[in-house]
């Protein structure tokens, strides 16, 4: 395993990681599991099905593939929903299969354990080329940075890089710019990061932007809808 990279349990029993040298974690300590069901599946997926009733497929982007933990639970939401989603994700540093074959994600729930077998086929899927991971679920995964990626239209935005301390090119205007105008009308931008910059750039650029609850251990995180 690598050295800059080390397996944490955080507060729900869930596994995150911890990159030493950006001295920072994937997830919240107080929750892996339950920070992204909460911030990108209630307040990110959930909220734009809902206002779109009958609009298929779903168009997700996601900035930071990570631990494929986001991936997988959209994959359950849409096999268990029929809803088919188109998934494109990028990561410049893929993790190594000594790590995430580790991680106990699909152990936390156990009413949805039997789609175990897919979050392996997530991380096994071929990089910087489509995949059909189910048969709700298409995915592609590019190796690139945020700079670097050609972006298709979008419906959701799961806004999950590393914090602006630790990854401040990521979340420049600039940044934020490219991604949302790639989203399409009534598209859903939602991180758990709270930022009052990020709230400003992104209502300089057009978006109605909300501070709703944070998950378990944060006060608040950010939705913006175009």
């Amino acid at each position: 395993m690598s050295q800059e990279i080390k397996i944490i349990t955080t507060e729900d029993g869930s596994h995150s990681l911890y990159h030493a040298g950006l001295n920072e974690t994937y997830h919240s300590f107080h929750g892996a599991y339950r920070e992204s069901v909460h911030v990108f599946m209630l307040y990110g997926l959930e909220t734009w099905f809902m206002r779109n009733p009958g609009v298929q497929p779903i168009r997700i982007f996601e900035v930071g593939f990570g631990t494929g933990l986001n991936a997988w639970l959209t994959l359950v939401w849409a096999e268990q929903n029929k809803i088919p989603v188109l998934y494109h994700s990028i990561e410049p540093f893929p993790l190594e299969k000594e790590i995430y074959s580790q991680l106990n994600y699909t152990e936390v729930d156990e009413t949805i354990m039997h789609y175990k077998p897919y979050f392996e086929r997530l991380h096994q899927a071929p990089w910087n080329e489509g995949a059909i991971v189910s048969e709700y679920f298409n995915m592609k995964k590019d190796i690139t940075t945020l700079e670097e990626v050609q972006l298709y239209p979008t419906d959701v935005v799961f806004f999950d890089a590393f914090a602006p301390s630790k990854q401040p090119e990521l979340w420049t205007k600039a940044m934020l710019e490219k991604v949302t105008e790639s989203m399409n009308s009534g598209g859903i931008f939602t991180t758990y990061c709270a930022m009052g910059q990020l709230k400003r750039d992104l209502k300089d650029l057009g978006l109605t932007v909300e501070t709703l609850p944070g998950p378990p251990g944060k006060k608040e995180m950010t939705r913006a809808v175009k």
